[in-house]
């Protein structure tokens, strides 16, 4: 066969796509198949899975409804027509463009079959796709614990692309830079750029008095009280929580089990002028000879909040996996509880949207630690529109701030030890 221009990308991206789906990996992990292609090859396949993936149910629909029988979920010929379909309907590609490289696809195997399946659709006319569908476990989950709107909320931003949200040392600071630049601020010491373009581009980059931080991720860390000197931070990498921590005078551990995460979180440090003692540990079992003030745990997690720059949480994140994550966010609390001093604050954070990982998960460490008990956010701490149940943690839903440019979900609370 002749080669076809642009081809190389679609292979790429149909072997991201079966990598996730099947293999469970995540995109950034999947993106490895293209790492020989030319750097805008890579983003067009990278771009053209993430399409595939923010709106497969209604993909899986349209290619049902062309063909006299279901094929199978992990076929090739429907791998293949899910990233064509991808194409047209959040890339804008040229028709001609579809059929000239998905073919080649399928070359030795269902070639007649896709063809024919993808003109009867192209001929049909291909309809928007503006709020898809998530995929039904997921929905079922989410319409269960928060509501027809929040499901809603959720299929209109997964097709949107994230503005950029901008953490800085200086409130100050962050509102003389987003005037000249059309920015926002949200929030103290935050700026959101809606078209920022490339990120070492922006002014002041090289000054580091700021860094990229969703603004959903920047809550957790703005519990930590003004007085507290030490402080932990649990699973630290890649260190966004690590600099606002810094950047408000404390002393921070930082412990990563990660040495190589570690290592962009210490160039992070060196470009923001910031300063931290890093520890690469697993924090199950790692040993501290001292207790702290105050404790960030950012824990590990089903990460289900991230779904509109990582839609392939919702099909990696299945009941299991929600389930180990819950355990093991129990047994860091845990440990984490043994570090923190008298009226010391443990704040604990995930980024999911599962009730299971933040929700019950605090309310089985209180039943556990009758010396703990919740502190809410007080004035000033949160920005106004964050919002405390009346147990008094926090949760930032899909559907906040939305016209705005909407936030990653995540669940914040804050434990203090009481004195004995």
């Amino acid at each position: 066969m002749p080669s076809v221009e642009g081809l190389p990308a679609r292979r790429a991206a149909l072997q991201m796509l079966d990598a996730v789906l099947r293999r469970g990996q995540t995109l950034d992990a999947a993106a490895q198949a293209a790492r020989s292609l030319k750097p805008a090859d890579q983003g067009l396949a990278v771009a053209i899975a993430g399409e595939a993936l923010r709106h497969l149910p209604d993909l899986d629909a349209l290619i049902d409804s062309a063909t006299r029988q279901r094929l199978p979920d992990d076929s090739k010929a429907r791998m293949v027509l899910r990233i064509a379909l991808a194409q047209k309907v959040g890339l804008g590609t040229p028709e001609h463009a579809l059929v000239a490289t998905a073919l080649p696809l399928v070359d030795g195997g269902p070639r007649r079959l896709v063809h024919g399946v993808l003109g009867t659709l192209l001929r049909r006319g291909v309809p928007p796709m503006e709020a898809p569908r998530l995929p039904d476990a997921v929905e079922l989950r989410w319409r269960e614990a928060w509501g027809d709107d929040v499901v809603a909320s959720a299929r209109r931003q997964i097709t949107k692309r994230p503005a950029l949200d901008l953490s800085f040392v200086d409130d100050a600071e962050a509102k003389a830079f987003a005037e000249p630049v059309d920015g926002k601020s949200l929030a103290s010491r935050h700026v959101r750029l809606k078209d920022a373009g490339s990120v070492t581009e922006l002014p002041g980059f090289g000054g580091g008095r700021w860094w990229v931080q969703d603004l959903a991720a920047s809550l957790p860390a703005r519990l930590i009280p003004k007085d507290a000197r030490d402080v932990l931070d649990l699973c630290a990498a890649p260190g966004g929580k690590t600099m606002q921590v810094a950047a408000a005078g404390h002393l921070v551990t930082a412990v990563d089990q990660s040495e190589t995460r570690l290592k962009r979180l210490r160039e992070n440090l060196d470009r923001t002028g910031l300063d931290a003692t890093l520890v690469a540990a697993d924090a199950l079992k790692w040993k501290s000879d001292r207790q702290f003030d105050a404790i960030l745990l950012d824990a590990p997690c089903s990460a289900t909040g991230t779904f509109r720059r990582h839609p392939e949480v919702l099909y990696r994140a299945r009941a299991g996996i929600i389930r180990d994550s819950a355990e093991l966010q129990r047994s860091l609390l845990d440990r984490a509880a043994t570090w923190l001093k008298p009226r010391g604050s443990l704040v604990y954070a995930v980024c999911s949207l599962e009730p299971g990982e933040g929700e019950n998960v605090v309310s089985g460490f209180l039943s556990a630690h009758p010396d703990f008990e919740i502190s809410p956010p007080r004035p000033g701490e949160f920005p106004d529109f964050v919002t405390s149940s009346e147990r008094g943690w926090s949760r930032i839903l899909p559907g906040l701030l939305e016209s705005d440019g909407g936030l990653d979900g995540f669940f914040v609370a804050r434990l203090v030890r009481m004195a004995t």
